[in-house]
């Protein structure tokens, strides 16, 4: 199975964001997404950012994945 989990943009730096859930920091590619800025939310999976998302359905997401047993409930 594969998923993609919405993180918000906090750093961009050319080709490559620092993006966050919670406590949980990843830098990953945003090549394949134009106009991204920070504070935005996007899908990222296996690295890569595939889909840039509104606050509210990113925020949806993370409540359905926190629901997931023994997964991490991300800090808001």
């Amino acid at each position: 199975m594969c998923l993609a989990v919405p993180l918000k943009i906090i750093k961009i730096e050319k080709k490559f964001a620092v993006a966050r859930v919670g406590s949980l920091k990843r830098q990953i590619n945003i090549e394949m997404l134009d106009n991204l800025k920070v504070g935005d939310y996007c899908l990222v999976h296996a690295g890569f950012a595939i889909q840039k998302v509104d606050i509210k359905a990113a925020k949806e997401m993370q409540d359905i994945l926190s629901q997931i047993p023994n997964a991490r409930k991300p800090k808001k």
